[in-house]
Order: C-alpha cells, then structure tokens, then sequence
C-alpha cells in the first residue's frame, strides 16, 4: 500500500547550497521524487546521495531508528536533519508505523540485545543467592519481571540472536520489528546477508507488502532490486531518474562478470 506518495525538496533561499548535504549533484538536482510502487529503490555509486536522501526521509517522516539513537538526536544524521528540513511530503494516508534501519546500526543492535539478556540472566542468579531459605512465592515475586522481561526478549528475537548468522539475525530482528501498515526505510540491507538470505528477504517483503507495508529501499544488490514491480531510482542521475532493472549499472556489471569473470579478471593481473 503507498502510503507516501510524494517527496519534494525546496530549500529556503538562504541556504548553502555549495555545503553538503546540497551540493550532492543528485541532492542539487532534486526537485520531486514520486512513490508510485509498493517497493522503491534508490540506486547509485557510493557517494551518490541515495543513502543521504534516505536519511533525510527518516528524519522527516519521524521514523524510529532500529539499532541506534532517535534520527533528532543521533549526530551521525545532523546532515540529514538539515536536508529534511528542506523537504516537504505529500501521504495518501499519514502512518507512524514503520522504522528505519541502517545495516551498521544492526551490529551494533545485536550486541546490545546480547548484553541485555546476559544482565538478564546475572540478575536472576543474584536473586537465586538472595533468597535461598525463603518461599517459593517471595521468590516467584522478586523474580518475576525479570523473567517476563526475559521470556518477553526471547519471544521476539530468539534465546540467542547473536548465535545466529548475521543473516539470520537481520531476518528475525526485520520480522520481529514488522508491523503492518507502516512505512520502512532500509539502508543497504543486504550487508549482512547471503544470496540465499536475500531471497529470503525478497519473499518477506512480498509478504509484509501484502499487509499494507511500504518500503524505500537504498540497495548496491542486483536479487533485491528484481522485487516484482518495483520503482527503481537511479542517483547516478542528476536529477534522479526511473530506470528499468535491465538499465541499471550494478545488474549490467554483475550479470557481464557471472557469465564471463576471465575478461574480469585478466585485468588484474591474475
């Protein structure tokens, strides 16, 4: 379901735009960018401006950050919330369901969840000391929220999502994460995952669009960037333009190498 349907960039006349994050050519050259499609993807080298646009967007729409601090706070976004404040929304229908993920804030997500159910664990051994002698019930009552706590962090992400592949943590943090009806903003989500687990993302998405979700996706991943109908900006652009899957650089190259690597490779030296 599109639920946000358009973006479009309007600084006020007093604004730099010779400073990042506008003198991005791609940015610079912005005026609207259209949601025409359950799936959008921005496309583009590094440096293009698709994951700085993205930023923005979360900002702007008030999204929450998976993994790291609130997008008006987190300093790493203090570009973004500058862009942001340049770019106005046109909705279908305003959601406040959704988030926003960037792959490097995943590790760290991870790292963090495992040590909130190691402290977990400690404190329930402490309290195993503390009330030796004394009655099931005073115990069942001291230990009681933490277990909830526990049990409840467990159900969402699994006893251990830091034993898990990266690949398999990303899956289960995404589905755990998920509710339907709501606007995701994803930043290079195929840095922790496989081939296999990028179609396995390509079959959730299918799924959590068939719930009424939304996605804006910046993506370097040839699997991904073949979701079924999709809308696919190119940043290489300036301004941005739709393109079709076959046009877009990161398919043409990939695709060349697969069914040839030795005229890759030759130029290497090997």
């Amino acid at each position: 379901m599109i639920h946000l349907r358009r973006l479009t960039l309007a600084p006020d006349d007093d604004e730099d735009l010779d400073a990042y994050p506008f003198s991005v050519p791609a940015v610079r050259a912005t005026d609207t960018l259209e949601f025409t499609a359950d799936v959008t993807f921005f496309v583009g080298e590094n440096g293009s401006g698709k994951s700085t646009l993205l930023e923005a967007l979360a900002v702007k729409c008030k999204l929450p950050a998976v993994g790291s601090d609130d997008p008006h706070e987190d300093d790493t976004l203090r570009h973004a919330r500058k862009l942001a404040a340049a770019m106005k929304l046109a909705w279908n229908g305003r959601v406040r369901r959704g988030f926003f993920l960037r792959a490097e804030d995943f590790f760290g997500f991870t790292r963090r969840l495992a040590m909130e159910r190691a402290e977990f664990q400690r404190r329930l051994l402490e309290l195993d000391d503390e009330y030796k002698g004394r009655s099931a019930y005073a115990k069942g009552l001291a230990t009681g929220p933490i277990r909830g706590s526990l049990s409840a962090l467990e159900k969402s992400y699994g006893a251990d999502l830091d034993a898990n592949s990266h690949g398999e943590s990303f899956l289960k943090l995404f589905r755990a994460r998920f509710a339907p009806q709501g606007l995701y903003l994803l930043d290079e989500p195929e840095a922790p995952l496989s081939p296999t687990s990028q179609l396995a993302l390509l079959v959730m998405l299918q799924e959590m669009v068939a719930q009424g979700g939304q996605f804006v996706i910046a993506t370097h991943s040839p699997i991904l960037l073949a979701f079924p109908g999709a809308t696919i900006w190119s940043f290489d652009e300036h301004p941005p333009r739709a393109v079709p899957y076959d046009e877009i650089d990161h398919v043409r190259v990939t695709r060349d190498f697969l069914a040839a690597p030795e005229r890759y490779l030759r130029h290497l030296g090997t």
